[in-house]
């Protein structure tokens, strides 16, 4: 997940840089909700293994 996030990040800058605005920040949002999502399964994951241990 954390990879789709850095492509979909790599593909915002890109937009902006060839100046489709809307493109990047399409793609920059979806990079931040996918970011979010691994941030909480990986605290979700590392509380399950402590709960486990």
């Amino acid at each position: 997940m954390l990879y789709w996030a850095a492509i979909f990040f790599v593909i915002a800058l890109i937009a902006a840089l060839f100046g489709f605005g809307g493109i990047a920040s399409a793609s920059a949002g979806i990079a931040q909700i996918l970011f979010v999502v691994f941030l909480v399964l990986f605290v979700a994951a590392l509380v399950v293994r402590a709960v486990r241990s």
